[in-house]
């Protein structure tokens, strides 16, 4: 009799759920799931732009930061070393600056380059090195480069030859003898006497597609991996700037590399717990370079510019109305840019650039994170001045850097009434909240503005707390709050995580969905979480219920399910938040399917642990193949998991 009874509560505790394969409820956007790429946590600079020189051209506001003159000392003649003295005297606002090196004794000098927390250098890899340089008086005739490891110990060299007084472009490369993941570049000289540098820049050969000059292959690769359907950039509060003197204007970052003007970056002291008063913008990563990057992933490049409002956080300065004309031209500008005809003016420096067909861009941003009558008022502007030129291309609006609240509230019904295309929200929350609104969208009006879930991620302390962890209870609930937004794929049509990218040691913010030195990197368990839902994105979406009710939490389980019509496959996403495992039986309705699933399971005991550089793939997708039975799923989904199910209709 008691055996009875156990075997009845066993039963009991298996959930029937039913998927309904026969109804398409909305297409799957082929732009669902993207990557959002801002330049914060050394994600350009010392990161995806591979240049390992930092301050290459002298032109940081202190001249010298990030060189090092270990023999000289400036309140010294030096006449047993030298000295380099930082030169103002060209007129273009990107080069204004060189440096005069004068060098008394030649076995006595030495100029270092630190690199971004030091250079990455690979044993057996070779690297590009190029300068500008002039000889002035003197004897001196050749440049010797070095790289030298942690211990000062020469891993690497290679002797350029000074010819004349006129200023020319010198070649050569440097094959590193061992590895070192913090080594810098060490300038010693032949000869008494003076001379001229500028731009002193080193690049690994080895470069994403090859392109000389190009970004980190390995930072590239995951977020190819990660197949996103679009990409947005260049941020992010970047875009609106502390000022508007210091916002982004991609403008400036076009054309020869040395022609672009750096800028501070505005991240740079923003937060007290992690001041980095050497980040500045080279721009060698600017807005050819995204659209270059967007082409080769296949993502939809989508810009964010400025609408004439710097950051709320900071200034909150405003241009006025009757001097915001320039800056809607700029948007108009880089519609020409991306897809104008080689006649055009910008379609004409897009083609120079070396892309003369058109970049097809189809979604632009006007504005990062503003709130308020101010942002709308300005809105309004951009959007009649784009649609009157350019009526195809689709317009991306904000809602304000919150998820709630009468700033959120303010902004959604103004841009509900200006029947706004796309509006942009984001989401930084605990791990509950994201559990708690994976509904949040079920009572969206369907006949209002499409959603871009912008940037979302959990914090596992508090917003901008240096605390917060990539850790497997941020991810599982992010995975949850994920199901939500595919279950609403009629009404949310793009998403992406934020922020993408950050280097170990000169991070300003977390969590951050990879992480990198100046060798490594990692995807966090919140990239796998991302990949997996980006990797089976699916064409249409259809429904997956309980008793006619959709998993939204109920006893901790989350459900979407997808099918893809490319593949002829099911594809059913689970996230089981609860401390022990669930069983599950899986009908298919409306469609014929074979004898096996497969699995992809994400999982971790331990709701604090996090991947690393040690343990890189700590938690990373486990692949198993499961049997049906008379066409149904029957498993059990492991506690706190997310389990991918892929099966193929016969």
């Amino acid at each position: 009799m008691l055996l009875g009874v156990a075997i009845q509560q066993t039963a009991a505790q298996t959930r029937a759920l039913t998927v309904n394969a026969s109804e398409s409820i909305a297409p799957i956007q082929p732009t669902m799931y993207g990557i959002f790429f801002e330049d914060i946590n050394f994600a350009a600079d010392g990161g995806l732009y591979a240049e390992m020189v930092k301050n290459r051209g002298f032109e940081f506001v202190d001249p010298m930061m990030g060189w090092q003159q270990p023999n000289s000392d400036r309140h010294s003649m030096n006449l047993e070393s030298g000295f380099a003295t930082a030169i103002k005297s060209k007129e273009s606002p990107a080069d204004q600056t060189y440096i005069q090196v004068l060098v008394n004794k030649p076995e006595g000098y030495e100029l270092i380059n630190e690199g971004f927390r030091g250079m990455g250098v690979e044993s057996g890899a070779e690297y590009l090195l190029s300068f500008e340089g002039a000889k002035g008086e003197g004897e001196v005739s050749q440049v010797v480069f070095t790289l030298i490891d942690e211990s000062d110990k020469a891993i690497g060299s290679t002797t350029v030859d000074l010819s004349g007084t006129d200023w020319k472009v010198y070649e050569a490369s440097i094959k590193a003898k061992a590895t070192s993941e913090k080594a810098k570049l060490k300038l010693t000289f032949q000869g008494a006497g003076i001379v001229h540098l500028d731009m002193v820049s080193l690049f690994p050969k080895d470069t994403w597609m090859g392109r000389e000059k190009g970004l980190r292959k390995d930072l590239v690769q995951l977020l190819n991996d990660l197949d996103p359907g679009f990409l947005r950039f260049p941020g992010g509060c970047i875009v609106e700037g502390r000022t508007l003197a210091r916002r982004y204007q991609w403008k400036k970052t076009v054309g020869p590399i040395e022609d672009r003007e750096i800028l501070v970056n505005r991240w740079n002291t923003e937060f007290a717990h992690r001041p980095t008063p050497d980040y500045f913008q080279s721009f060698g990563l600017g807005f050819f370079e995204y659209f270059q990057l967007a082409e080769d992933m296949g993502a939809a490049p989508m810009p964010i510019l400025s609408c004439g409002m710097a950051c709320q956080f900071n200034t909150a300065e405003l241009v006025p109305m009757d001097q915001l004309d320039p800056y809607v031209q700029d948007a108009l500008d880089l519609i020409e840019f991306a897809n104008g005809d080689v006649s055009t003016d910008w379609g004409k420096l897009r083609s120079d650039m070396g892309h003369p067909e058109p970049f097809n861009m189809k979604y632009i941003g006007i504005g990062n994170e503003q709130w308020g009558p101010e942002y709308i008022k300005r809105f309004k502007v951009f959007e009649k001045a784009i649609k009157a030129k350019y009526p195809e291309i689709i317009i991306i609006s904000g809602s304000g850097p919150f998820p709630d609240g009468e700033h959120f509230e303010y902004g959604m019904e103004q841009l509900s009434e200006l029947n706004s295309e796309i509006v942009d929200e984001h989401y930084y929350r605990p791990p509950n909240w994201f559990r708690e609104n994976a509904n949040r969208y079920d009572s969206y009006d369907r006949n209002g503005p499409k959603i871009f879930a912008g940037e979302y991620a959990a914090q596992s302390v508090a917003i901008a707390s240096p605390d917060n962890r990539n850790n497997w209870n941020c991810a599982l609930s992010e995975a949850a709050f994920m199901t939500g937004l595919e279950r609403n794929a009629d009404v949310v049509v793009m998403t992406s995580y934020a922020p993408l990218m950050a280097h170990a040691e000169g991070w300003q913010w977390t969590p951050d969905l990879i992480w990198f030195n100046n060798l490594e990197s990692y995807g966090t368990a919140n990239y796998y979480v991302q990949k997996l839902f980006s990797n089976n994105r699916g064409t249409d979406l259809i429904s997956i219920t309980e008793e006619d009710s959709p998993l939204t939490g109920q006893s901790d389980l989350y459900a979407s399910a997808v099918k893809d019509a490319n593949t002829n496959e099911l594809i059913i996403k689970v996230v089981n938040t609860a401390k022990s495992a669930q069983e599950i039986d899986l009908d298919f309705e409306g469609a014929k399917v074979a004898g096996k699933a497969m699995s992809y399971t994400l999982r971790s005991d331990d709701p604090e642990a996090v991947n690393s550089f040690e343990s890189p793939k700590g938690i990373s997708p486990a692949e198993a193949e499961i049997p049906l039975s008379k066409g149904r799923l029957r498993t059990s989904v492991p506690s706190e998991a997310l389990v991918v199910y892929k099966v193929k209709i016969k």
